[in-house]
């Protein structure tokens, strides 16, 4: 199949239910997608790059105080999609609660799936081509690992600098995928998809990783709240002032 014939995937699923206590006080108040970088909310970076990449219809998966969400996002019109959301009585871990929102798409047809803490620039056309040509039933993106310190440069026993934050010879995940719907029915209904369905795929070769190669950013802690606003700064990606929520420097 030739890259003109390969079908876009229009439809998307964003994880958006966890308390992520470790990003206090950001989510004393809000969920971890609506935490503030470069001033606007790490979901509406996630919606306005869907939507430039093709994407109609996304669900977001909430839990914890997924009304701050939806007063923000509504129905998605002004990012240009169109928002659905699957929220939880009860928690249900990523995987389960990835199953019920995805039973929930309004397409039978393979599905972005977004960690709700990750800001990425690149192309979900190459992802979703990749992840065809590949034949896989989930494709993963992965992101180059970062060491979190900087690292000394040795001669013998003697220190000539340190290389700040070096990429390592390791990807990891980087919470963005392409799910075939087929994989629904295999999720947990509770806990977590990477300790059960993931590894079965893995065992059948059906688990594909993509290695991105534009901008990726975790948010999983105040420092990286810090870090990812003069990164997104400095690489003048800041989203539209309609879309913030907060002043730029926070």
């Amino acid at each position: 199949m030739t890259p003109e014939n390969v079908m876009p995937v229009t439809q998307a699923l964003i994880l958006a239910g966890g308390q992520a206590t470790r990003m206090r006080p950001y989510t004393d108040d809000a969920p971890k997608a609506m935490v503030p970088v470069a001033g606007a909310p790490i979901v509406g970076y996630q919606l306005l790059w869907l939507a430039e990449h093709g994407v109609k219809h996304v669900m977001i998966s909430g839990g914890y105080k997924h009304e701050i969400i939806q007063d923000y996002v509504g129905d998605g019109s002004r990012f240009g999609v169109t928002v659905g959301y699957a929220i939880e009585d009860q928690p249900l871990g990523r995987g389960g609660g990835l199953k019920y929102a995805a039973e929930r798409l309004p397409e039978d047809g393979p599905f972005f799936v977004l960690n709700g803490d990750v800001i990425c620039t690149d192309s979900l056309a190459d992802l979703s081509r990749y992840h065809t040509h590949q034949g896989g039933a989930v494709t993963v993106a992965l992101s180059p690992y970062r060491s979190n310190w900087g690292v000394a440069d040795l001669d013998n026993d003697r220190i000539r600098g340190f290389v700040q934050s070096p990429r390592l010879p390791y990807w990891i995940n980087a919470g963005i995928y392409v799910f075939e719907p087929h994989v629904v029915g295999l999720l947990p209904d509770m806990g977590d998809h990477e300790d059960s369905t993931f590894p079965q795929l893995a065992t059948e070769g059906a688990l594909i990783g993509y290695r991105l190669s534009g901008y990726w950013r975790g948010i999983d802690t105040v420092k990286d709240v810090l870090e990812a606003t003069k990164e997104i700064k400095g690489a003048g990606l800041l989203v539209p002032e309609e879309f913030r929520t907060t002043g730029i420097d926070i």
